[in-house]
């Protein structure tokens, strides 16, 4: 008997092993901005404000498809840029669409320094009357929000009177305000 089960054990042994699939490739999503004609000057912008950002690549329009596209060979179509480790792509594609409120880029600050600091850069030129509980939109534009970290630990729970404190003090904020919001958290 004890010849038969090792028998087996050893034919199971010489079995080829199970293959694995090859990892599934995951897709990188990364946002695209249309501009009319500023896409090259919006990206530089962009990466001069923050402090990890770069210009990967420029592409630009040929002379084919002018009658379509209606812009002049050489020009730029396309900025691929990166700020903070996300990619992004600038496209000039004309006049067509325009940003607006429904989509915004949240920036996540640690301090009331780094608060002021993208508030001051990515505000200046914008429009002044877009600006409301941490939002602003950019001289493109572009709305973003500037949220500190704690802000989704704070609001976390709508029937907590911390949270309550929290949300209204924030509703009165134009540029959010660390200290203010964690005074009102505190009560």
């Amino acid at each position: 008997m004890a010849t038969k089960a090792k028998k087996k054990a050893a034919a199971k042994k010489k079995l080829p092993a199970k293959r694995s699939r090859p990892a599934a490739h995951v897709p990188a999503i990364s946002p695209c901005l249309w501009f009319d004609t500023q896409a090259e000057e919006a990206a530089k912008f962009y990466v001069s404000v923050f402090k990890k950002g770069r210009i990967k690549q420029v592409s630009r329009y040929p002379a084919f498809g002018q009658d379509i596209h209606g812009k002049p060979a050489g020009s730029v179509l396309t900025v691929e840029f990166v700020v903070n480790g996300m990619s992004f792509t600038a496209l000039n594609g004309g006049p067509v669409f325009k940003f607006n409120e429904a989509l915004s880029l949240m920036v996540l600050c640690d301090t009331q320094d780094e608060i002021d600091y993208y508030w001051e850069k990515l505000g200046a030129g914008g429009d002044e009357r877009a600006r409301q509980c941490g939002w602003l939109k950019d001289k493109y534009g572009v709305s973003w929000q500037i949220v500190p970290t704690m802000m989704s630990r704070i609001l976390k729970d709508s029937r907590s009177p911390k949270s309550v404190r929290a949300f209204a003090a924030m509703m009165d904020m134009k540029k959010l305000d660390i200290a203010a919001l964690k005074a009102a958290y505190k009560g």
